[in-house]
Formats: C-alpha cells, structure tokens, sequence
C-alpha cells in the first residue's frame, strides 16, 4: 500500500501583527528534496501550525510530503461500519 511521509526540514515562527511565517531551513535537509523541471530547481513543501509552540516558540512546521510503499493490507472500501449498541432506559 503506498502512503505519504512526511519528511520534517524546518520550522516557523508567526510574526507578531501579520500573516506572515518566518520559517528557518536547514539546506542539508532540504537539498535531499530538491527536484528538477525542465532545467529548473524546484522544492514544494506545506508549512503547518503546531498544535502548540514548542520549546523556542516555534508555532509551524515545514515538510516535504513523499509517496512511500508500506507492507501491509489495504483497508477495504467494502466494508460496512460497525453497528452501535443502542440502550433503552
């Protein structure tokens, strides 16, 4: 079953008063996910709020999402959900 990682290489601070992430990259990291296009560089990556900011009041992630093969069974679509009890006083 092919399923996507996500492969962390940065994260981001709000700027106080704007719409705006300021976002610190490691370029190790990300050279690894570089790809080329018709003689040209490109990186895509997502820019996620956390949950919570981390120790450094960091408030975003940043990933590279890759398409990756796991060992296991697909779930199946066919499968119908399972029935609740239901409780009459």
């Amino acid at each position: 079953m092919k399923t996507f990682v996500k492969n962390y290489i940065g994260k981001g601070t709000q700027v106080n008063g704007l719409n705006i992430v300021k976002v610190t990259l490691k370029m190790e990291d990300v050279m690894k996910h570089v790809y080329e296009k018709e003689g040209k560089q490109y990186l895509t990556f997502e820019l996620a709020e956390l949950k919570e900011a981390d120790k450094f009041e960091r408030t975003h992630t940043c990933y590279v999402s890759t398409l990756s093969e796991t060992s296991g069974k697909e779930p199946s679509a066919n499968k119908a959900p399972a029935k609740k009890k239901s409780s009459k006083k």
